[in-house]
């Protein structure tokens, strides 16, 4: 059968409150009524979503979707199949929907008048064993701090099981140790640390995705650092060697002849672990000059024969 999600039906998160759920659907409730809506498909959206509030609405019902929507799987066709053992225990009402207003997803898991189904039964919860699912945390950090690692204090919603097979969401807060070298190409993987397990079986692994906020001098691309280097006209004429910050301190860096602006040069070793820093060249010109130094340029321009706009062809109308 295919999977419905009442969450995305309502435009909610799964931590969404009761108050914040109720409110999503008296608004698409008012949107997709058969009375007043002119919208297509409205009727079938209607339904949609007075079935997802149903589900919602109440806390044992949510709790019971949850459960299934962390037990469940995905089979090779793309249906979904719900957990090895889970069958009606018949106590929730359909409350004022009637028969045939629910679809086939709902009809399958709660029942056709409404009844709700348990994902174990008494003498079988024993010999159900399952891992605990992986549970996804963003870590934003600062260049510097992924750069040297250190620590960190995280709280994040974990979901729980309790005896009856009944899954809630709580708060566990963790102390993260960071690498060196921390960075987006890198998920950190903390072994048993996401959901506990079902039935004794091991728990999840929280993976924290780097995420690394902009910096004012510095792009971190995979495990190389970017950054700008400004120069003067005689110096990228003539060459130079300047004085470049990286995050392990000052290096110094030979600026060749004749050097365009784009110009890469590369700073090996000097990015993020088993990185190189690219040093990227830009030719500035000074806000002013002096009647000498434009009789300088004038010299320049009258004993070079040399063209910018040569290899830009020819524009014909």
């Amino acid at each position: 059968m295919e999977f419905k999600d009442y969450y995305s039906a309502l435009g909610v998160s799964e931590t969404a409150t009761e108050e914040d759920i109720k409110k999503a659907y008296r608004k698409l409730a008012r949107k997709y009524h058969p009375d007043v809506s002119s919208e297509a498909g409205a009727e079938a959206k209607f339904k949609e979503t007075n079935e997802a509030y149903e589900v919602l609405k109440d806390p044992e019902k949510r709790a019971e979707y949850d459960q299934l929507r962390q037990l469940g799987a995905r089979q090779a066709d793309g249906r979904f199949r719900p957990p090895p053992g889970w069958e009606s225990a018949e106590h929730f009402s359909s409350g004022d929907m009637e028969q045939g207003q629910f679809s086939d997803f709902f009809e399958s898991i709660f029942g056709r008048a409404g009844t709700a189904h348990r994902s174990y039964r008494e003498g079988r919860q024993q010999h159900f064993r399952m891992r605990g699912e992986d549970i996804h945390v963003t870590l934003p950090l600062l260049l510097e701090e992924a750069y040297r690692g250190g620590e960190r204090q995280l709280e994040f919603s974990v979901p729980e099981v309790d005896e009856y097979g009944l899954v809630s969401h709580g708060k566990k807060t963790l102390k993260v140790k960071i690498p060196p070298g921390a960075s987006p190409d890198r998920p950190l993987r903390l072994r048993g640390q996401g959901a506990p397990g079902i039935g004794g079986g091991e728990s999840g692994d929280l993976l924290l995705e780097i995420q690394i906020a902009p910096h004012p001098v510095f792009a971190l691309k995979g495990r190389d650092l970017y950054r700008v280097l400004k120069i003067s006209p005689w110096e990228a004429a003539l060459g130079t060697t300047v004085e470049v910050a990286g995050l392990q301190g000052k290096v110094k860096l030979k600026v060749p002849e004749n050097s365009q602006t784009a110009q890469q040069l590369r700073v090996k070793g000097k990015g993020f672990p088993e990185g190189d820093m690219y040093v990227e060249l830009r030719v500035v010109m000074p806000p002013g000059h002096s009647e000498k130094a434009r009789e300088m340029y004038r010299q320049l321009a009258n004993e070079s024969s040399f063209n910018p706009r040569s290899d830009q062809g020819t524009t014909h109308d």
